[in-house]
């Protein structure tokens, strides 16, 4: 039972890792065109108490994005870093999109559900990628493993 729920948690991370690169990709593309088209990037809403500007918003899709992206393939290798990265990044996403919602209501719900799935499957299974011999547990059940082979009982 506790491995298929390693392969359950395993299946989350990557799930993650892979939202964290197409959404990098994503916000990396954004803040590229939010830099070349400065002018018109967003709907314009009359009375909307939040603001930026475009350009230095764009700046921030683009190191973002590339950060982001970076840390998606790093969480595949099971670094610790990333995964850190990859919460924090989700938690301002989700923060972000907030803001969003009376520009693109559907696309920053759809991103702020994406996030939150993200950040669980990295809180919640974050190791389940990085190797299971690095936990005490781990090497317990890889001991009983190896004796029950025969491995070591001479």
């Amino acid at each position: 039972m506790q491995e298929q729920r390693s392969d359950v948690g395993a299946g989350w991370v990557l799930f993650a890792s892979i939202m964290m690169i197409v959404g990098g990709f994503f916000a990396f593309f954004e803040g590229l065109g939010a830099l070349l088209k400065s002018g018109r990037f967003y709907a314009h809403l009359s009375n909307y108490p939040y603001g930026t500007n475009v350009k230095t918003w764009g700046w921030i899709e683009l190191i973002g994005g590339a950060i982001v992206v970076l840390a998606g393939f790093y969480v595949l290798s099971g670094a610790l870093w990333a995964r850190i990265v990859g919460i924090t990044i989700a938690t301002l996403s989700a923060l972000v999109n907030f803001f969003f919602i009376p520009f693109y209501p559907f696309w920053a719900l759809a991103v702020i559900t994406l996030d939150i799935f993200v950040i669980w499957a990295l809180a919640a299974h974050g190791r389940a990628l990085a190797g299971e011999t690095s936990s005490p547990e781990a090497s317990a059940r890889f001991d009983t493993r190896r004796s029950d082979a025969g491995v070591g009982n001479r």
